[in-house]
């Protein structure tokens, strides 16, 4: 390993700190444990796909300390960041490369456009995976909490179609949340290696939802 190769993991190694010390008493689901995860993954999925392994990490790491949902805004938490890695080690274009993937991977009511890097790509691909899957269950219910929306409510009609601004303020319920955004996220992922892990996980969210609704029902 070179120089260079060693300053850029250090920095990876600083993000790692530096998340963990804003992200590790939320508890909304984005807690240092889902950025750990999402990190875990990029890597993975950067070694199959030739991203920058590094570069996908670092990002990983960073994506929720800028989280609008955990800041007073996106600006103020793209702010934060972005004043963090200007006092690291970094190329200014992977800097830049890191703040373009942050501010636009988030789902956004499935409003943004698609990702225009293959870093990038990965890391948001890491993301939803957490949000498809076993773990993506426990995460919606402990969301659904943090919100104060309820587990189910059959007279709430699931929306087919809202603006960002009715995905972030209006009420709904965590079984909702599966069909308004986390059942369609298969199918909006970039990367082959992402697309085959996505597939078990949301076939799991499928047979999941049916034992629920039985359940609902008294059926079973």
């Amino acid at each position: 390993m070179n120089a260079m190769e060693q300053q850029r993991n250090a920095v990876a190694d600083a993000a790692e700190a530096f998340a963990k010390q804003k992200l590790e008493h939320d508890l909304s689901g984005h807690d240092w444990w889902h950025v750990q995860r999402v990190s875990k993954m990029a890597e993975r999925l950067a070694m199959e796909e030739g991203a920058d392994v590094v570069l996908c990490r670092i990002a990983a790491l960073l994506h929720d300390v800028a989280d609008e949902k955990l800041n007073e805004s996106k600006e103020a938490g793209l702010a934060k960041v972005s004043a963090w890695l200007q006092e690291q080690p970094l190329a200014a274009k992977e800097q830049q490369h890191i703040m373009e993937i942050i501010s636009t991977m988030s789902y956004a009511a499935g409003k943004n456009p698609p990702m225009r890097s293959l870093e990038g790509q990965v890391v948001q691909d890491a993301d939803r995976l957490d949000a498809i899957g076993a773990i993506a269950i426990a995460r919606t219910f402990l969301y659904a909490g943090w919100k104060g929306h309820l587990i189910h409510d059959p007279a709430m009609p699931i929306r087919e179609s809202m603006t960002l601004e009715q995905y972030r303020e209006e009420k709904s319920t965590a079984i909702n949340h599966f069909y308004e955004k986390l059942l369609k996220l298969k199918d909006k992922l970039n990367t082959n290696a992402a697309k085959r892990i996505g597939e078990e996980r949301h076939r799991y969210m499928e047979r999941y939802l049916e034992q629920f609704m039985h359940e609902w029902e008294g059926e079973r």
